[in-house]
């Protein structure tokens, strides 16, 4: 059994999820606290498996609580979050402090949607379960100095997706690129409020540019895009340059944006100019893809266990013979970058 608590100072959005995680046979909610202070009490007590956290609580903050949290006592934690352009830099901001994902606030409403949300909270909590989450340290990654001055072929496009766990992963990847790196293009699994916030925060935190993709962009040196959430991104060729097209086609691996749609999409275009990595995250989404690039000339590499949030999907790729190499995620960059060095 998974032994959670819930903490959130609404009387009525902890029953709400107790009730939710109460309807799960492998899920046990082992108590309820109101405030972070009480929290930590039970915390010791009851030595729970999973935290589920509201971010606005009185008498300390979620952050604040996080923060020690983390510091004195990793361990896996949900962010109970509004989905809003206010609140999601603050949500980011507990995904860097060591938060392994966060789910919206509840909705009372009985219904159809409610019985789908159910089902996403249990899985959430499910996945933070098998979570590796370590003390947070503040970053002080630097673009790559092996790597500074090096001359990239004009022609190569890096590709990146991922999932849970992945908004530090791409960080830790992003803030390793030197600002002549090719063009980068990212598919992740996240809402769409949160992936123009996470872009911006990456643009002010990375060397390189970074955006949220725009259909028709041009891809071009020195930039990342990433696909805006409930969008399918794909690359495409016209007139000898690279675009991205954006839609919102049927998700794929019930999952839109998808990773394994802009994999294809290389596959179809440049299959032999692509550099793809598949990093941390839940399920097989990507798997086949970077199958399919590796079998049409690309070059593949995996995350491996050790450094991943949630062995997931590099797993799925691992098994099915996609990736070239396997290699921890402070080494990703590195490895992208020297397939691409001009020889």
């Amino acid at each position: 059994m998974i032994k959670v608590l819930v903490i959130d100072d609404s009387p009525l959005i902890r029953r709400v999820l107790t009730e939710i995680l109460h309807q799960a046979d492998d899920i046990e909610v082992v108590g309820s606290a109101e405030d972070p202070y009480q929290a930590r009490e039970m915390i010791k007590q009851l030595n729970p498996d999973v935290l589920t956290l509201d971010i606005e609580m009185p008498k300390m903050d979620g952050i604040s609580f996080l923060k020690n949290l983390m510091r004195l006592r990793p361990m896996p934690v949900v962010m109970i979050s509004t989905l809003t352009q206010k609140g999601s830099p603050i949500t980011l901001e507990a995904l860097e402090l060591g938060a392994v994902d966060f789910i919206a606030k509840p909705s009372v409403n009985v219904s159809e949607q409610f019985t789908q949300y159910a089902k996403v909270v249990q899985q959430k909590v499910r996945t933070a379960a098998t979570a590796r989450v370590r003390s947070f340290k503040p970053s002080e990654v630097k673009p790559l100095e092996t790597l500074q001055g090096a001359k990239f072929s004009h022609n190569k496009v890096l590709a990146i997706g991922a999932s849970t766990g992945s908004t530090e992963a791409i960080k830790e990847v992003l803030i390793r690129m030197p600002e002549n790196c090719p063009p980068i293009v990212i598919t992740q699994h996240i809402p769409p409020v949160f992936s123009s916030s996470f872009a911006q925060r990456m643009d002010r935190t990375c060397t390189i540019n970074v955006k949220e993709a725009e259909h028709g962009d041009k891809l071009a040196t020195g930039w990342a895009y990433i696909a805006p959430g409930d969008q399918h991104l794909r690359v495409i060729q016209q007139g000898g340059s690279l675009y991205c097209q954006l839609d919102q086609s049927e998700p794929v691996n019930r999952h839109r944006p998808a990773v394994d749609v802009l994999f294809n999409s290389l596959v179809e275009v440049c299959p032999k100019n692509t550099i793809a990595a598949l990093l941390t995250g839940m399920g097989s989404d990507g798997a086949k893809g970077l199958l399919a690039l590796k079998q049409h000339a690309a070059y593949t590499v995996a995350q491996d266990e050790l450094s991943s949030v949630v062995w997931g999907m590099p797993k799925a790729a691992i098994e099915l013979g996609a990736a070239i190499d396997v290699v921890s995620l402070d080494k990703i960059a590195q490895q992208l970058l020297s397939q691409a060095v001009k020889y």
